[in-house]
């Protein structure tokens, strides 16, 4: 890699920020395609997160950023122009300077959720889906969700965060019937697992794999590891289930797209066979 003057530095933030795996992937596209760009990691303090994006995204030289936890939400303040997902979700994950100086920021994350659906052969018409988990990635996929022709969208989480994100969402629905709903996955035909549960051998499984009917499908966001305790539990009973890294492959097209790069996105989007390498490994 090749470093000059006029090399592009993009950033992702975090705290932490040494799991991330973006500056492997990235750099990688960059290299293959003779884009001068680098990503690199910036280990950023939690509530540090607005400020620095002002700061950085002031240089001609930082081009972008991307952002993990716990930063999603927090860059807001900073933001002039959110997208669609990002103002219904509350949260970010990409940043960039607009032509004027101001920052935009933009959610990709439940865009990658509905292609790895569509990668999976897994339609969305008329669909009764329940989503597990209304944090940063629950909330970001019911984002996107709601632009899809799914017939009814129910949320599961623990006290009142179901609720308050169906409020936030509500506002917005003019298609699938919209609700908090129970953990029961009786009476639905797609299950989105977006909790914890399942990072740690004892955690509990976040629902009852008896009460999931026969022909439901399940995707689990985890990606932790390519098998999930839901994933093995559902395949116990003949129950279709996929893991979440392909979440994470559908969002490169849209990371480079967003960051000025469409004809890059384009190569991406025909053939996502290197990422998907990359991203599993």
């Amino acid at each position: 890699m090749h470093i000059s003057g006029q090399t592009r530095v993009f950033m992702v933030i975090g705290d932490p920020v040494a799991q991330v795996r973006a500056p492997v992937l990235f750099n990688r596209i960059f290299a293959q395609h003779d884009i001068d760009a680098v990503l690199v990691p910036a280990h950023v303090p939690a509530g540090r997160a607005a400020s620095f994006a002002r700061e950085v995204l002031g240089s001609g030289s930082i081009a972008g950023l991307w952002a993990t936890v716990p930063h999603k939400p927090a860059l807001l303040p900073a933001l002039f122009g959110i997208d669609r997902h990002g103002r219904r979700a509350g949260s970010v994950n990409a940043v960039r300077r607009a032509a004027d100086g101001t920052l935009e920021g933009a959610l990709f994350d439940g865009l990658g959720l509905v292609g790895a659906l569509a990668h999976h052969g897994i339609a969305l018409a008329g669909r009764r889906v329940l989503l597990l988990g209304a944090g940063g990635a629950g909330a970001a996929i019911a984002a996107a969700l709601l632009d899809t022709p799914i017939a009814q969208l129910s949320i599961h989480d623990l006290g009142d965060r179901a609720e308050r994100l169906v409020e936030r969402l509500q506002v917005e629905v003019c298609g699938p019937r919209l609700q908090a709903a129970s953990a029961d996955p009786a009476d639905h035909d797609l299950i989105i697992q977006a909790t914890p549960l399942g990072m740690r051998p004892e955690d509990p499984l976040p629902l009852d794999v008896a009460r999931i009917a026969p022909g439901t499908q399940v995707f689990d966001i985890l990606m932790k590891s390519a098998t999930t305790p839901l994933m093995r539990a559902c395949a116990a009973r003949g129950i279709e289930a996929h893991p979440g890294f392909e979440m994470l492959v559908q969002q490169v097209p849209a990371y480079l797209e967003f960051f000025g790069l469409p004809e890059v996105a384009r190569a991406m989007r025909s053939d996502l066979s290197g990422v998907r390498q990359v991203i599993a490994a």
